[in-house]
C-alpha cells in the first residue's frame, strides 16, 4: 500500500488527512497508521490539541481534537522531498481556520450588540451582564465542517458559538427579556440559510459562578473550564475582570493544569496502542481511542 500512497502524493502533492483517505481508498483508521508509522511519508500536524472533559471517559480529561479528526482536518501529509510544500500547505491551513475562529467571534459579538439594541433595557443590561465567547474558537479551532444541529437536525456550518452571559443585579423580568431575545438570535442564526451558524448559551448570574467554581463535579468542573479559557466578548469588562479573579482565587487553572497533563498522557499511550495494534485486538476499544462519539461539549 505504501507504494501506491507513495506514487498518489507523487503525482497530486502534499495532502490533507481526509484527501489521503478519499485519493487511497484507504479506511482512516488504516490510513492514520501507515502515515504515522512510515518511514517514507512526513506528516505535520497543524493548530491546537486542547482539553476537553468528558463523562465517557476515566477522570473526565481528554485532548481535542480527537486523533481521528486531527488526522483528517489538521494533518498534511507528503513525501521526505517535498517538506517545503508540505509547510506550505500547513501554514495555509492555519491561516485559514485562525481566520474561521476570528470571523465566528465576530459574529457573535455583532449578535450581542444587536441583542441589547433590541433590548427595551439594553443600555441597563450592558452595564451589568458580560458576554463571554468560548469553544474551539477561542483556540483558534474553529472549522466550517457541515454537520447536524444535536437538537434538531439542520445542518449548520461547523463549530458552535458559545456564548456565556454572565449578569448581576438585574430584575427577573430583565433576565427573561435577555433570554427570550438570546433564544431568538439562536432561532435566527440556524435557520437562516446564508448563516447556519448553532449559537449555543447560558444566562447565570455571579452567585452561580461563585457556586460553579467549587469544581467538585462534573458539570461544575466543565462550567469552571470554560470560564478560565473564555475571551471578554461584550458587555460589562469589570465584570469580566471580577470573574477572571475568581476563577484564579479558586485555583481553576491549576487543577486544569493537572487534568491537562494526564490528557496528554493518555493520548500518547492511545496512539501507542493505537500503531502496535493486532488484527486480533478489539475493534469497538480500538475506535474508542480513535475517535469520540461526541465532540461536543455541553455549557452550564
Amino acid at each position: 500500500m505504501i507504494e501506491k500512497a507513495s506514487a498518489i502524493l507523487e503525482n497530486k502533492g502534499p495532502l490533507i488527512g481526509k484527501d489521503f483517505v478519499r485519493e487511497t481508498g484507504l479506511a482512516t483508521f488504516a490510513a492514520w497508521q501507515l502515515c504515522t508509522a512510515s518511514q517514507q511519508l512526513v506528516t505535520r500536524i497543524v493548530g491546537t490539541r486542547y482539553l476537553r472533559l468528558d463523562l465517557k471517559v476515566e477522570g473526565y480529561a481528554r485532548l481535542s481534537p480527537s486523533i481521528m479528526r486531527e488526522f483528517l482536518n489538521y494533518t498534511v501529509v507528503g513525501m521526505e522531498k517535498d517538506r517545503a510544500a508540505i509547510a506550505d500547505r500547513a501554514k495555509k491551513i492555519e491561516r485559514d481556520i485562525a481566520a474561521v475562529s476570528a470571523k465566528k467571534i465576530s459574529l457573535a459579538r455583532d449578535t450581542v450588540i444587536r441583542l441589547l439594541d433590541n433590548h427595551p433595557a439594553g443600555d441597563n443590561v450592558a452595564g451589568r451582564t458580560c458576554f463571554i465567547i468560548a469553544g474551539d474558537v477561542v483556540f483558534g479551532m474553529g472549522h466550517t465542517e457541515l454537520r447536524p444541529e444535536s437538537s434538531t437536525g439542520e445542518l449548520v456550518r461547523g463549530s458552535d458559538l458559545d456564548i456565556i452571559t454572565v449578569t448581576e443585579g438585574l430584575s427577573g423580568q430583565l433576565l427573561q427579556d435577555l433570554d427570550a431575545l438570546l433564544y431568538r438570535e439562536k432561532h435566527n442564526l440556524l435557520m437562516n440559510p446564508v448563516s447556519k451558524e448553532e449559537v449555543d448559551y447560558i444566562v447565570k448570574d455571579l452567585e452561580t459562578v461563585k457556586q460553579q467554581l467549587a469544581f467538585d463535579d462534573f458539570k461544575k468542573m466543565v462550567a469552571s473550564k470554560i470560564l478560565e479559557e473564555g475571551r471578554y466578548l461584550y458587555g460589562s469588562r469589570d465584570l469580566f475582570d471580577r470573574i477572571k479573579e475568581l476563577v484564579a482565587q479558586y485555583g481553576i487553572p491549576e487543577k486544569l493544569r493537572l487534568l491537562e497533563e494526564k490528557a496528554i498522557k493518555d493520548r500518547v499511550r492511545a496512539e501507542h496502542v493505537l500503531l502496535s495494534a493486532s488484527e486480533s485486538a478489539d475493534h469497538d476499544e480500538l475506535m474508542a481511542l480513535f475517535y469520540t462519539t461526541e465532540e461536543k461539549e455541553e455549557i452550564f
